[in-house]
């Protein structure tokens, strides 16, 4: 099993509203995963570096959505960028790649990373929830085991 936390990073939403991050726990949990955190955090890279360092030694994997456009609220990148010590450039063009297959031209918008934070795979993808799904489906949630074998 492996533990696993959620992060929403958004302004606005609320764990009412937030159809992205109960979709990634769902998704989490169907696969056998463990939830060991779900938060919502403003967008905010101080907040968002801190609570992946606190997390990162209680879970294998971090998944993140929202922050990852390019509006002048949009951090999510540019916090994680700062931390990561290995990142994986696959996940973010394999995303846009499969993006641009749903949505067009304006996949090039998206700023989805993933890496490595002290052993800790961390993922981040946009904060729409078709984003997500396309993300949890199609690539991490297939791949996490595998991941984890060669991080450790």
């Amino acid at each position: 099993m492996t533990n696993c936390a959620v992060l929403t990073i958004s302004d606005t939403r609320t764990t009412e509203t937030d159809t992205s991050g109960k979709f990634i726990k769902e998704a989490l949990e169907q696969k056998g995963h463990h939830l060991v955190q779900y938060l919502i955090l403003k967008d905010e890279p101080e907040l968002i570096v801190d609570q992946i360092k606190q997390l990162s030694s209680q879970v294998q994997v971090i998944i993140c959505n929202g922050g990852t456009g390019i509006a002048p609220r949009d951090t999510t990148y540019e916090a994680l960028e700062k931390i990561l010590e290995k990142t994986l450039p696959g996940f973010g063009e394999l995303f846009r790649y499969l993006s641009y297959q749903e949505i067009g031209s304006r996949a090039i918008a998206s700023r989805a990373i993933a890496g490595l934070y002290r052993q800790t795979l961390i993922f981040s993808l946009p904060g729409s929830t078709n984003a997500v799904k396309l993300g949890m489906n199609q690539l991490i949630t297939p791949e996490i085991s595998h991941l984890l074998k060669l991080v450790r």
